[in-house]
């Protein structure tokens, strides 16, 4: 039996489930990353995750191990979407959910839908660039600044964490200060400009986004930070978590917590930034169902120098309750190896191994995030 068997799981970083049932089409487009099925007669599910639906759910829809992608998804639509989130979900071993509610792509469930549907207890995670991109149509470049931090600290009553897509608009050049009132107005006034006349919202304008990680440290709340491997918009080469080193050494007394998400293919960046800061947290979300074989390969990667007390366990599902099963599943089969073999080569004690692993499946995101206070 290895050490991880029994842990339940905190999900620090998800999304909700499409509640209702799927067509072929709309499962393969939440299964990839990318914007595009794969052109006939190519398979978008002949991947890494592919293999991990036909071999780690399929069982649980009653069907043979590695079946064919087509008699998964004939299952899948025969059992309705009820019947195969109770299973998929029942079998996750996960017992806490904090949603970001920010990605709207799909019809996904709200936390409090998520808390009907799963049973479990689920926090809401704000997006700050979503908060901007409400309340600027309403709003002025001059008073674009008090209008945010009046939703901001609204915002906050609920929420149990902060995230930001800075990665997505713009990257990690974040420099190690906030921008001026007047940098703010001045930019305000052309994001503002732009959108009058396109009718397009989308925050995008640099030191609009700067200014919404500053206004949300004063806060303390954990802020999620979007690392490395994405959809289409992200530059990856702006997406490596180094390029935010000074940013991270100004903001090591402010109070506030950031937790690097996903973070492949910079897993060894991130863990050395959780490393050398003690307010920088990571995890490997996302490609623990994405990587599918090759998942233990991240895990191992984020095990090599980060503090046993930074790591978090994420699963970054969106939509699709397989992937909430193969990234708890992959997590337990391969920190369980990994700690099984440390144990083996008498690095660390059986005890010990127990409770690096109880840290990062749910000790240090209880600790961090003040679980306790929102039970």
């Amino acid at each position: 039996m290895s050490v991880t068997d029994s842990l339940s799981l905190l999900d620090h970083h998800c999304h909700g489930l499409v509640p209702t049932s799927l067509t072929g089409e709309e499962f393969r487009l939440l299964a990839t990353e990318s914007d595009h099925l794969a052109p006939t007669p190519q398979e978008t599910l002949d991947s890494p995750i592919g293999l991990a639906i036909r071999s780690r759910c399929a069982p649980l829809l009653d069907l043979p191990r590695h079946t064919e992608i087509d008699a998964y998804l004939d299952r899948r639509a025969e059992l309705g979407a009820d019947e195969v989130h109770r299973r998929l979900m029942g079998a996750s071993g996960i017992s806490r959910l904090l949603i970001d509610t920010g990605f709207e792509a799909s019809p996904v469930a709200s936390p409090s839908t998520m808390a009907e549907i799963t049973g479990l207890p689920a926090h809401e995670i704000v997006r700050l660039e979503r908060i901007a991109e409400h309340i600027a149509p309403a709003s002025t470049a001059a008073t674009f600044a008090s209008d945010f931090l009046t939703a901001l600290t609204e915002a906050a009553e609920r929420a149990i964490g902060f995230k930001s897509i800075i990665v997505y608009r713009f990257g990690f050049d974040i420099p190690p200060e906030p921008p001026s009132d007047a940098e703010v107005v001045e930019a305000a006034g052309r994001w503002f400009s732009a959108a009058s006349a396109t009718g397009d919202w989308r925050l995008t304008e640099p030191v609009i986004l700067r200014h919404l990680l500053w206004a949300a440290i004063p806060f303390g709340k954990p802020i999620q930070l979007h690392t490395g491997y994405g959809d289409s918009d992200i530059q990856l080469f702006r997406a490596d978590p180094s390029r935010a080193t000074r940013f991270f050494a100004a903001t090591v007394e402010s109070g506030a917590a950031f937790t690097l998400l996903h973070c492949y293919p910079f897993i060894r960046e991130a863990g050395i930034l959780s490393q050398i800061f003690p307010h920088v947290y990571c995890d490997v979300g996302a490609v623990t169902h994405y990587l599918g074989p090759s998942a233990g390969v991240a895990i191992g990667h984020m095990m090599e120098v980060a503090p046993f007390t930074k790591i978090l366990f994420s699963s970054d599902a969106y939509g699709l309750a397989e992937q909430y099963l193969i990234s708890s599943l992959s997590w337990r089969t391969q920190l369980g190896r990994l700690l099984d073999s440390w144990i083996a080569d008498d690095w660390t004690t059986a005890e010990q191994a127990r409770r690096i692993a109880g840290l990062i499946a749910s000790g240090n995101a209880e600790r961090l995030y003040g679980i306790e206070d929102h039970a």
